[in-house]
């Protein structure tokens, strides 16, 4: 019976339609699978918002956060529970444990939260809800000199519009206001009529409501009754009548307050340019993809341009297609060079017609895994495509060593078609346990966790995917083609290419045999010393990568297309304070720009103010047309802005987030007692300022908030008032209550009432405050109650039950942050924790990212190599020669090391997986050069005439997998654009690597041969001395 790799040789349609169906149905499938930056993924954290307005940040902990903690703490799933409590909103966060169903956690907490009854009445509801990315593809602004509720409206106007289009779906303003019909009610009439604002609320619910009356059943049918009451204008409500006199008159509303339009959140102001500004984000969501839903937003913009009032124009701010299109160009491009140069590269060392089919074996692999991503839910990304660069150097090798076999046994006169099938059936089981060691060397990637493991979960699936489909190509369509053949090329041209590369193989074979054998021979009868000198120079590279000289981070940052500056304000600060500090960051980034090509260099700025935080954003031009990253931008905007004083806080963000963005440095501290948290706090934020080249050192622990406490007195009590009258008629005055909401078109507005401002703009208006008693009667609140000034917290963070506070820092040079961390463990973590003892002190950010996906690796990364051995023990039926071959890994991670220092790239989490990946590459060559010396010595050769036989016979098909395997990483490894940086340090690890690994395989190897040979002629006499002596025993 013909073997499976016999048929398809010798078979003429089935190689070609196999072919051509993982070709053409490649291709389709990549025309209509999701395209995107970076992989789409939810954040496994699930998210309690509550709004509560007008508390302050302790009184939620204590009324909202605690039994919400108390009531979800125990739930299965739970990793880390963190809570933030702020000025009028609690939010409490779950990070989901690997692996555990967040869906479920979810339901899970819906539940625990409904059954809740001791949250204030006056909380909204909480909102749960699993933390997820947002696809931004666009970033719109609207700009002018109008006001504010006019420029608000067009952007609303110009959302609907954009919504209408086919390809676009999501759409967010930047300022999510809503809109508000507001009550200014004049203090003195309402004690004039002996009203209170609950009454004016009650008068409004009561007459602005469309209310349903029941049904009147006739013979003809059912009629509905509805009376009608709905009022949706400010001019509407001013007519609403709040109280009849005893003379019969009517008082209506608006007799005592002020109504009008107005926005809920009127303290946020937006600028672009200088001018008034509002902003849209528009997503992408399915399968859309960031440049259909860009080019959909601009045809449309002219549209909608000749449409908006003069004076107010629109402009694209920031655009992630543009970002989306420059980083696949360059992967394509380098895709693209390193296709050229493996097939150039085979072509100078194979006869051009196999080089050829060799190559075509790359696209071929690539387009018939483009077939399974779909199943597997990836897509087209950053990611995935560097994944298929790193493939296309090591995906070549199985066809290299297939039809490098091929071409051997043509040399030794076998016919075309017998050569492939038995070149073929000579490497079928090396070859295959070869790619199965591959595939098991990248799923320790998949083990990764939290963001980092789900950004990069796309490489393994993508290359195991390319070595599947290789395998097919390599043993079963690749021999079909290349045993059909003709023995001489046709045409001049093809002839004399025969003829140059017959030229250049027998310089090769020449130098094989009379260079490399001889030294190969020499190295061998010293190997002892050979081995030295490798373990030595493994050592000092291990030295030298322990005294972190080399340096490590997380992950290099995405480049973006802007800068933003985050400046936290003291609470109280004035806002002509705010307008100040914003018009310094504003100016120093115009300074920096007309020194660095004006409009080319950035397109615009965006200034943002709300409460005590604002926002400065610079958007850049195309970074292949600016010299400066945004990293280094960011720099030179920190220097010009560092006389800038008086701020709690100032941040520069230059990425786009993920777990390659957030500070350097997170250190958390937990502790019971507050006053011991902004101790610790202080000291630590004081020890980070002698270091140099940290900045942006920041502690969440506030200044805090200045705050009236007022407390009902014995007066008061003696009147009949209680706590909550004075609590609600002071909430009512100052915080104001919603009367009613009710939907117009798309919006839900609400109708809110509260003291006219005149009455609530200082201390003086709160003593001073009409405050109505049980009799009707109208006191000043200073009669009835006692206010105290106090200070209060501007934010409450909980972590894990505990009082929590957060302090972070950037460093210059990220690599060399574990240094920094070193240091603050020996230094001031030692001295803080022996201070206070009940004091907890961890790393959070990149530190514990960093630590856990470390951690995981190295567990995961040990199984891989169990079991590699086992798939490496299989075929050589032993339990020693898989050590030799695995011994390769340890000086391929040296060459990793080597490429990293030689190149200048410190080390990152991306360079790590480029090191396990490189463990299954190197066992390939390995595992050929042992087999072929099994092969040697079960012909008769002694061990020594087999190792140097095996090593001459496998120097080509060695010599030209790592080639082809460094030029297919080759154009990324030495990119020089800014957006290709991201991927870099793996291509570094896998191609140096590969190179030093080589060396090790043609030369180290046949030396631990050698010394295998040594060992095992030593215990063969202790081995037949045991047995002779059990003879004995016997007899």
């Amino acid at each position: 019976m013909r073997s499976p790799i016999a048929w398809m040789a010798k078979d003429k349609v089935t190689p070609n339609l196999l072919m051509l169906m993982l070709i053409f149905g490649g291709l389709l499938v990549s025309w209509n699978i999701k395209k995107e930056i970076t992989p789409a993924f939810d954040l496994d954290e699930v998210i309690v918002d509550v709004e509560y307005s007008g508390a302050a940040p302790d009184e939620i902990d204590l009324s909202v956060v605690l039994p919400i903690e108390n009531a979800i703490r125990s739930l299965e799933g739970i990793d880390e529970l963190t809570s933030t409590s702020k000025s009028g909103k609690a939010s409490v966060s779950m990070t989901v444990i690997d692996g555990f169903d967040v869906n479920y956690l979810l339901q899970e907490v819906e539940q625990a939260i409904n059954r809740l009854s001791t949250l204030p009445l006056e909380a909204e509801k909480p909102r749960v809800y699993i933390k997820s990315r947002k696809k931004d593809v666009m970033e719109i602004v609207l700009h002018g000199n109008v006001d504010k509720r006019a420029l608000h409206t067009l952007t609303e106007d110009v959302r609907q519009r954009l919504l209408q289009e086919s390809g676009i779906t999501q759409i967010d303003l930047e300022q999510d206001l809503d809109h508000e019909i507001q009550v200014n009610v004049d203090h003195q009439q309402l004690q004039k009529l002996n009203l209170t604002l609950n009454d004016i609320s009650n008068a409004i619910k009561t007459h602005a409501f469309d209310f349903g009356a029941g049904e009147i059943e006739t013979v003809s049918g059912d009629i509905s009754v509805r009376v009608h009451g709905r009022l949706e204008t400010a001019q509407d409500f001013v007519a609403i009548p709040v109280k009849s006199t005893q003379s019969g008159s009517t008082v209506r509303l608006g007799s005592v307050a002020t109504v009008e339009d107005g926005l809920n959140d009127d303290d946020h102001q937006m600028r672009y340019n200088g001018e008034p500004a509002s902003g849209l984000t528009v997503y992408r969501v399915g399968q859309q993809t960031p440049v259909g839903v860009s080019q959909a937003v601009r045809d449309v913009l002219p549209e909608i341009e000749t449409n908006l009032p003069p004076g107010v124009s629109i402009v694209i701010a920031d655009d992630d297609s543009i970002n989306y299109y420059n980083q696949m160009s360059i992967l394509l491009k380098n895709a693209f060079l390193g296709l050229v140069l493996v097939l150039v590269m085979l072509s100078i060392f194979l006869e051009y017609r196999l080089a050829f089919w060799v190559t075509m074996g790359i696209p071929t692999s690539f387009l018939g895994a483009m077939l399974l991503l779909p199943g597997m839910d990836v897509s087209i990304n950053t990611v995935s495509m560097f994944a298929f660069i790193m493939a296309l150097g090591i995906v070549v090798d199985d066809s290299i060593v297939a039809g490098e076999n091929i071409y051997h046994r043509r040399q030794q006169g076998m016919s075309f078609m017998k050569a492939a099938i038995l070149g073929a059936k000579d490497v079928a089981v090396p070859l295959t346990f070869s790619i199965l060691t591959n595939m098991v060397a990248f799923l320790p990637i998949l083990t990764l966790p939290g963001q980092i493991g789900k950004l990069q979960a796309a490489t393994p699936l993508v290359v195991i995917s390319v070595f599947a489909i290789s395998w097919v190509e390599a043993l079963f369509i690749l021999p079909a083609h290349l045993g059909r053949m003709k023995d001489k090329p046709k045409g001049e041209i093809g002839q004399k290419l025969d003829s140059w590369q017959g030229s250049v193989d027998r310089r090769l074979q020449h130098f094989i045999h009379q260079m490399y054998k001889p030294t190969l021979q020499s190295v061998i009868n010293r190997k002892y010393l050979s081995l030295s000198v490798a373990i030595a120079v493994m050592v000092l590279v291990g030295a030298w990568l322990a005294s972190g000289r080399l340096g490590f981070y997380l992950m290099p940052r995405f480049e973006v297309n802007g800068v933003r500056v985050v400046a936290t304000m003291p609470y109280g600060t004035a806002e002509s304070r705010m307008e100040e500090v914003a018009k310094l960051l504003e100016q120093s980034a115009e300074r920096i720009v007309e020194q660095n090509g004006g409009e080319e260099f950035a397109t615009g700025l965006t200034t943002s103010i709300k409460g005590t935080t604002l926002r400065v954003s610079l958007y850049l031009g195309d970074p292949s047309l600016r010299a400066l990253s945004t990293r280094d931008i960011a720099k030179l905007w920190r220097a010009e802005n560092s006389d800038i004083t008086g701020v709690e806080s100032m941040r520069y963000t230059t990425s786009g987030g993920g777990p390659g963005g957030g500070p350097a440095l997170t250190v958390q501290m937990n502790h019971s007692n507050t006053q011991i948290l902004r101790e610790a706090s202080q000291l630590l934020t004081s020890e980070l300022h002698a270091f140099s080249g940290v900045s942006e050192i920041s502690s969440s622990f506030s200044s805090g908030n200045s705050q009236l406490d007022v407390s009902i007195s014995s007066v008061g009590l003696a009147m009949g008032l209680t706590a909550d009258d004075i609590s609600q008629q002071l909430r009512h005055a100052f915080f104001g209550a919603t009367a009613l909401k009710q939907q117009q078109g798309i919006h839900e507005v609400a109708v809110k009432v509260q003291l006219d401002e005149q009455y609530r703009q200082s201390e003086l208006d709160l003593y001073n405050l009409m405050i109505q008693i049980p009799n009707g009667q109208y006191v000043p609140l200073s009669r009835v109650a006692n206010v105290a000034h106090s200070v209060a917290p501007s934010e409450v963070t909980r972590r894990d039950g505990r009082r929590s506070v957060e302090v972070t820092a950037d460093v210059a040079d990220r690599s060399k942050t574990p240094q920094l961390v070193a240091s603050l463990q020996q230094g001031i973590f030692t001295e803080l924790e022996h201070r206070y003892p009940s004091l907890k002190i961890s790393l959070g950010g990149q530190q514990k990212n960093a630590a856990n996906s470390l951690s995981a690796l190295s567990k995961s990364s040990l199984l891989a190599l169990i079991v590699i051995y086992a798939l490496l023990a299989i075929p050589f039926q032993s339990y020693t020669q898989p050590l030799l071959v695995m011994a390769a890994i340890p000086f391929s991670v040296v060459g990793a090391v080597l490429g990293h220092m030689i190149l200048g790239h410190p080390l990152s989490i991306i360079s790590i997986l480029g090191v396990i990946a490189l463990c299954g590459v190197v066992v390939n060559d390995s595992l050929m050069l042992i087999t072929t010396y099994n092969r040697n010595r079960a012909k008769g050769e002694t061990w020594r005439e087999a190792i140097v036989n095996a090593a001459t016979r496998r120097f080509r098909p060695i010599f030209l997998t790592t080639a082809t395997t460094f030029c297919g990483l080759a154009p990324m490894i030495f990119e020089t654009s800014k957006e290709g940086q991201l991927m870099i340090p793996m291509a570094i690890s896998l191609g140096f690597g590969i190179l030093f690994a080589t060396v090790i395989t043609l030369v180290i190897i046949p030396c631990m041969l050698g010394v295998g040979q040594d060992i095992k002629q030593w215990l063969s006499p202790l081995s037949t001395g045991a047995i002779t002596n059990q003879r004995v025993c016997n007899e």
